[in-house]
């Protein structure tokens, strides 16, 4: 099979529990939106920003770690053993700094009369990282099915106590407290419930994996262990960094935003709800990833490998612009994903979108290091990324809000994926078709903004159906993507890529 076509079936694969599984948990969106105020929201925003600074650092890089030093059949199990045995010990020990600096922390977060959010997050970060390196040896293993059917099972946990808490329960308590089902709920707890959801899902999750944990009884290989956090702790510093690029806003606009922490919370859930309308671009990056990581491994010795990863950054930034075109052309039609409250906030979609675009773009780059071991070298990349994000925050945030954060997530992409690129031609060059990428990207903003302008500017557009204009423009952009590319991935032969 065409090596391209291949990647595209397994990220497909991958992507059916992650695209379709995850789709359906942001369809939560709405629901939190619609019921809960923006503080409200602001809070959920926080809290699983830091969740993903914390699970990128209790996973210790040992995924990527487990690929690596599991390529020799003969070593796979004592790799596996060591990486979750090291990962679950790790994840005890940050549940007991939890449990005695509780207080402390809730204190300087400013959540002091809610200890109860940190331990259910503690839980829920212990039972995702360990969770982890099974879900890697399943990936490595290609048990796809088994993959799938333990996320749809934690994300159809998820959606249905959402569903039960929320919608159900809480509505019955507004009707009569004592009623059967209203008795499940407590205000008090309000979006707590929303974290509640989440912990009894990854618990369903960890149970479901059950069999893959007797790995442990193989215990851990010291002289094994040393070589995987020599080769993952750099994969760490990418990943905190990476978060950073991705979270840090998040976590910082409450202390930054020049009003009171409420309005500064309520700033954060307006901010937090319109990112989730880059979702769709969101999503296809994760899936790729699950099935990209495996496939780069699997092919980096492979005759003509540089070309297929070549071709495989071109048509992945096809689909990512298709991506960055649906939504802002129709735009009119996702921003009622979000409630009335929030969709002041739409202006930062775009740029959150082209910023994901990059984020794809570098994932791409950024195999160089990972086949020639120079993940030390790459952790520079996302630090510096890391710090421009920081410093762009810092200064910008208190003139411009949350409209500062969007382009300085932008600009850092932007400028990883500049420098990934320049230090893979020099580490392993691969001739990416730049010529391509740029025509599609320009091509992009110019139909953006030529569709912007029309849908403002001209009487005549305010009279027809909003999707009429969005449509003809977004035709438009798919047939030139044919007629430049498509018949030519469609019609090509497995021979002219194959390995």
């Amino acid at each position: 099979m065409n090596p391209i076509k291949r990647l595209a079936t397994q990220t497909l694969t991958y992507g059916f529990s992650s695209i379709l599984g995850r789709f359906l948990t942001y369809l939560m969106v709405p629901l939190y939106t619609y019921t809960f105020g923006k503080a409200e929201y602001g809070v959920v925003s926080e809290f699983f920003a830091y969740a993903g600074f914390l699970g990128t650092l209790l996973v210790f890089g040992f995924e990527t770690g487990f690929f690596r030093f599991s390529q020799d059949a003969e070593c796979k199990e004592k790799v596996y053993s060591t990486a979750l045995n090291f990962v679950l010990l790790a994840n005890l020990v940050f549940v007991l700094l939890i449990a005695v600096f509780v207080s402390t922390i809730s204190t300087a977060l400013k959540y002091p009369d809610h200890h109860e959010y940190f331990y259910w997050f503690a839980l829920i970060l212990v039972f995702d990282s360990v969770a982890a390196i099974p879900f890697a040896r399943l990936r490595s293993e290609n048990r796809a099915r088994q993959f799938v059917v333990i996320k749809f099972i934690e994300i159809g946990t998820i959606v249905l106590l959402n569903l039960f808490f929320i919608l159900v329960c809480k509505r019955a308590f507004e009707a009569d407290a004592n009623s059967f089902f209203g008795k499940f709920y407590n205000p008090e707890i309000g979006v707590g419930y929303i974290f509640i959801s989440n912990l009894i899902a990854s618990g369903v999750k960890l149970l479901l994996l059950s069999p893959q944990l007797k790995g442990i009884v193989g215990g851990i290989d010291s002289g094994l262990l040393k070589k995987m956090l020599a080769y993952s702790t750099p994969m760490v510093i990418i990943g905190f960094a990476g978060i950073i690029n991705e979270m840090l806003d998040r976590v910082i606009l409450k202390f930054l935003l020049p009003f009171d922490t409420h309005t500064n919370l309520e700033q954060l859930g307006i901010y937090g709800a319109c990112y989730k309308l880059s979702i769709l671009m969101t999503l296809f990056i994760q899936a790729f990833r699950y099935a990209a990581e495996p496939f780069f491994f699997s092919h980096a010795k492979e005759k003509n490998s540089t070309k297929v990863y070549a071709d495989v950054m071109k048509y992945f930034v096809i689909v990512c612009i298709s991506i960055f075109m649906l939504v802002t052309l129709y735009i009119d039609i996702f921003k009622y994903f979000i409630g009335k409250d929030f969709r002041v906030g739409l202006p930062v979609v775009p740029i959150l979108l082209l910023a994901n675009l990059f984020l794809g773009v570098y994932v791409n780059l950024s195999i160089w290091y990972k086949l020639k071991d120079k993940t030390l070298l790459g952790s520079f990349v996302s630090i510096g990324g890391a710090v421009l994000t920081l410093v762009l925050n810092i200064v910008f945030i208190p003139t411009y809000g949350y409209m500062a954060s969007a382009w300085a997530t932008l600009a850092c992409y932007a400028s990883m994926a500049m420098v990934s690129y320049l230090l893979g031609q020099k580490y392993y060059p691969v001739e990416y078709d730049l010529k391509s990428f740029f025509k599609y990207f320009f091509i992009a903003l110019l139909f953006y903004f030529s569709f912007t302008t029309m849908n403002e500017h001209l009487p005549l557009m305010k009279e027809l159906p909003p999707f009429v204009l969005s449509s003809a423009y977004m035709i438009a952009f798919l047939i030139f993507v044919w007629f430049e590319d498509g018949k030519k991935l469609l019609h090509r032969p497995a021979s002219s890529t194959s390995l």
